[in-house]
């Protein structure tokens, strides 16, 4: 997809409120203090790298996509850092961020064991995962014949998925939490949004947050 296109999204009334709800239910499970340094691991056009910028991280994103890396580069918050590299193999030392993050990157990643062990290498003390989730009306929505568009070629996990992409590395149990239930995005959706809570697993988004094991979020 195009760059320009694929972030024009998010500032379209729909795109805007499904990355603000997004944004917020990651950064509510993450919880970086502020100067934190973290990694944003498929960061595509950067929409999200740009968010944990603005909330005062020292945020570095990382894409395998040159053209979605000169996108966000030339669309910088701040003083956020956009590397070309794959998720799977980082090119950064062991224990190089204090937190990492990848939104629903890892949906796309046919290793994603692989890609969170990498995330656990270099993470000093958590992680939070953005996933699609397969028990949701979105998925019924775009999935129907097989994904096509952003969607097309996506992994939509379901919460046990989610809990066994983190057994055997160093992490304590993650969390689980979902955003967007109603992806319309009109007066409706956000409405149920405000009152369903968090842990209603019916949410196009499922969040899932794990601090590392020697270390606590605090």
């Amino acid at each position: 997809m195009d760059p320009e296109q694929y972030d024009a999204w998010y500032r379209t009334p729909r795109g805007a409120w499904i990355g603000e709800s997004e944004f917020r239910l990651l950064h509510e499970m993450l919880r970086p203090e502020p100067g934190a340094s973290l990694l944003d691991a498929g960061c595509g056009t950067g929409y999200f790298t740009r968010r944990f910028a603005a909330a005062g991280g020292r945020v570095t994103g990382l894409d395998r996509d040159p053209a979605m890396l000169a996108y966000a580069r030339a669309h910088r918050a701040g003083p956020e850092e956009y590397l070309l590299g794959d998720m799977r193999e980082l090119p950064f030392p062991d224990r190089s961020f204090d937190y990492c993050v990848s939104v629903t990157a890892l949906c796309f990643v046919p290793e994603e064991r692989a890609a969170l062990a990498e995330l656990a290498r270099v993470s000093r003390r958590g992680v939070a995962l953005g996933l699609l989730n397969r028990r949701s009306l979105l998925y019924l929505q775009k999935n129907r014949g097989g994904s096509s568009g952003a969607y097309r070629g996506a992994h939509w996990h379901t919460a046990r998925e989610a809990h066994s992409l983190f057994e055997g590395l160093p992490f304590a149990d993650p969390e689980i939490r979902y955003a967007v239930f109603l992806p319309s995005g009109n007066a409706a959706a956000r409405s149920v949004e405000a009152w369903l809570p968090a842990r209603v697993p019916l949410g196009a988004f499922l969040a899932a947050a794990a601090a590392k094991r020697e270390a606590a979020i605090r």
